[in-house]
């Protein structure tokens, strides 16, 4: 009797796990997703289960064939590769623009922005990885339009995703390093460092995409992410909304 009772608990538990909307969500959306998810999942009952890594990492996963559901990109091309794949329902929509910050220690001037780069007081800048990681590659190309990234070249340290660069930072790992706007605007994560935000960087357009095979709900999740309600807390992140589309 008591083996039924543990087969049937594990079976009720692998059915929940499998009925939940899995979303492939983008390291810099980490924190606005935990409460975009908490009003979708008041809304309606359903539950998601969220699943944060860089874009690119996030994408080779979806080629792979990762059950997901839902799949929020920090830019357009990666979800583009998929909807060309043949691997989504929808062709990639922009849900808001990210931006991006410097977030340094708290004894450094961010008024002086990327100049305060240079000092001997900065040894390490964290750069998210920008092979599979939009806000690294925004970071790279600022760097390079500013002439700052062969001189700071050494100093940099390079982090699988934004997610692992906040590390670095909050940990003192590193002395500066470039992320969201959504990331500092944390509110558990105030007081930690000082942050600027980057001039010259363009808003980062961020796609989303329904998967092949979603399971029945992850389009109302989908069309929630482009309601006033989930709209309103992007932008509470510090993210720029799109015109409706």
């Amino acid at each position: 009797m008591r083996h039924w009772l543990i087969l049937l608990f594990v079976a009720s538990t692998l059915s929940a796990s499998a009925q939940k909307i899995r979303v492939a969500v983008a390291a810099n959306a980490q924190f606005v997703m935990e409460k975009v998810q908490a009003g979708f999942e008041k809304k309606t009952g359903l539950q998601i289960e969220s699943i944060v890594s860089s874009s690119g990492k996030l994408t080779t996963q979806i080629q792979n064939g990762a059950p997901f559901d839902v799949f929020l990109s920090a830019d357009m091309s990666y979800p583009e590769a998929v909807f060309q794949a043949g691997l989504s329902e929808t062709k990639p929509k922009i849900y808001a623009y990210g931006l991006l910050v410097l977030w340094m220690r708290a004894d450094l001037d961010p008024s002086r922005g990327l100049s305060v780069l240079n000092d001997n007081a900065v040894a390490k800048i964290a750069v998210a990885n920008p092979k599979t990681a939009p806000y690294g590659t925004a970071a790279i190309n600022v760097l390079i339009k500013q002439n700052l990234l062969t001189g700071l070249q050494p100093k940099i340290v390079y982090g699988e995703s934004i997610a692992q660069v906040n590390q670095y930072l909050v940990s003192g790992a590193v002395d500066a390093g470039f992320t969201a706007k959504s990331v500092v605007l944390e509110p558990s994560l105030k007081g930690k460092g000082r942050w600027v935000d980057v001039k010259g960087a363009e808003p980062i357009a961020q796609g989303v995409v329904l998967l092949k095979n979603a399971k029945d709900g992850a389009r109302k999740f989908y069309d929630y992410l482009f309601t006033p309600e989930a709209q309103a807390i992007f932008r509470q992140y510090g993210y720029q909304l799109p015109a409706r589309q």
